[in-house]
């Protein structure tokens, strides 16, 4: 008889490890930006979430938000570039990469 793992089967999906972090504690501090990904806010009616996992003082966390300009950009940012380092400051009602 086979085994699971004789099928060969992975899992392409992956989570993001480390506590949950709000992006308010990661204002104007330098991170390490790991990977991220969007999906559909669970949120009705508020369009897409992005998880970025993060390195913040040698610990890894998870930021989920909402904001279009931090996910348009990010999905400019090319795979093999990651990780990158930068902060995430707040312009007015925006939030941006510097």
């Amino acid at each position: 008889m086979r085994t699971f793992k004789d099928l060969g089967i992975t899992i392409e999906q992956k989570g993001f490890v480390g506590d949950k972090i709000k992006i308010s504690k990661i204002l104007n501090l330098e991170i390490a930006v790991l990977d991220f990904k969007v999906e559909d806010s669970k949120y009705e009616g508020k369009g897409k979430c992005l998880h970025l996992q993060i390195e913040l003082e040698g610990r890894k966390h998870v930021v989920f938000i909402g904001s279009r300009y931090l996910i348009d950009t990010i999905q400019q940012v090319p795979k093999d570039a990651f990780p990158f380092t930068t902060k995430i400051v707040k312009d007015n009602e925006w939030y941006e990469f510097t």
